[in-house]
């Protein structure tokens, strides 16, 4: 069981503890669009697809039905039909390569730079996302392969920049503290 609670529902937070899969989708939509917002959509998801939500429903899912769904209002992106595309390249993904199985991505990891690797090999995954998720994983749910910290660079440190530092709504303020701090001084969050 993990700690994050970035999203203010209950509801939606809880299927990013109970469900792999919507969390490494919810991380994918975090672009571009408020991280509630992102992290709330798997949630959105899982209600206008029906309850069979999983990587292998998503990725069989005809898509323009995907697409419709993404873009219900509210729409579940800022980019709802390319975001609906890329959601399911990620299912696809997951599906070919672990069995549908998102946690097995993590599960059987044998390092922090594996894990690592296997994350930026995910669509819309890139560096600093999947460096993030290592991040995310350690911080909210105990999972902390060796060398994680490493894989996870400067997302491992206990400064409030990322998600991967959200466990209440006094979190989520200071994460947004920290970037707007960074943001005034022409850094990113990263630096």
């Amino acid at each position: 069981m993990g700690t994050l609670a970035v999203t203010g529902e209950t509801d939606a937070d809880q299927l990013l503890l109970d469900d792999p899969f919507a969390l490494l989708l919810a991380m994918m939509l975090d672009q571009q669009i408020p991280m509630e917002w992102a992290f709330k959509s798997p949630l959105r998801l899982k209600e206008r697809i029906g309850n069979d939500f999983s990587a292998e429903r998503l990725a069989v899912l005809n898509p323009d039905a995907a697409e419709t769904a993404f873009k219900e209002k509210p729409a579940l992106h800022r980019f709802p039909g390319s975001m609906a595309r890329r959601a399911q390249d990620l299912a696809r993904h997951i599906v070919e390569n672990y069995n549908g199985n998102a946690a097995e991505i993590w599960g059987s990891a044998n390092s922090g730079e594996e894990l690592l690797a296997r994350l930026k090999a995910l669509p819309g995954y890139g560096d600093e996302k999947a460096r993030i998720f290592v991040a995310l994983l350690a911080k909210r749910f105990g999972i902390k392969p060796s060398g994680w910290e490493h894989a996870a660079g400067p997302f491992a440190d206990d400064a409030p920049r990322t998600v991967a530092d959200i466990d209440s709504p006094e979190a989520l303020a200071e994460v947004r503290a920290w970037k707007k701090a960074q943001k005034a001084k022409g850094k990113a969050k990263s630096d």
